[in-house]
């Protein structure tokens, strides 16, 4: 588990869903225990091996399989702004908004990831989906704010 998958979902995302679990790289939670629908979360691969440019979530039903499924991007949600800020990459160049998962046996590929717009596009999609689940805390620490910055739109499909 190289991606450091648990550290990432548990510590980092923070989501607030009792019955849930990371398997692999891939998190599962049931936001609305009512409901036959699960939540699926996994890194999204880019064309180069072992670069990760977003996290894919998913709603799965448990007797039809697969419901919907939506990208957001890493880029998109701010989540290594501060990053390519002061490596002064751009949109397209090098590493801008991915991680790669080869060099890191002592530290998480993605460490110094900002969350919150991830928080807070998984948290409006897990309320459009889930309804009555909880919501995710989405403030944000004065290190990973970004000023100016708009969350956004969950219409990045893959």
């Amino acid at each position: 588990m190289s991606l450091f998958a648990e550290q990432f979902f548990d510590d980092h995302l923070t989501l607030p869903y009792q019955e849930a679990a990371v398997v692999g790289d891939t998190y599962y939670a049931r936001p609305a225990p009512d409901l036959p629908l699960r939540l699926r979360i996994s890194f999204t691969d880019t064309r180069m091996h072992q670069r990760y440019d977003g996290l894919r979530l998913e709603v799965v039903h448990l007797e039809r399989g697969l419901i919907d499924a939506q990208w957001l991007s890493f880029a998109d949600h701010g989540a290594f702004a501060a990053r390519n800020k002061r490596l002064g990459t751009r949109p397209g160049e090098g590493s801008y908004g991915t991680f790669t998962d080869w060099g890191h046996a002592d530290a998480p590929p993605w460490q110094g990831i900002g969350t919150a717009g991830l928080r807070k596009a998984i948290d409006r999609y897990v309320q459009l989906w889930f309804p009555g689940a909880l919501r995710i805390r989405t403030e944000t620490k004065p290190s990973a704010a970004l000023p100016g910055r708009a969350v956004a739109p969950l219409s990045h499909s893959r």
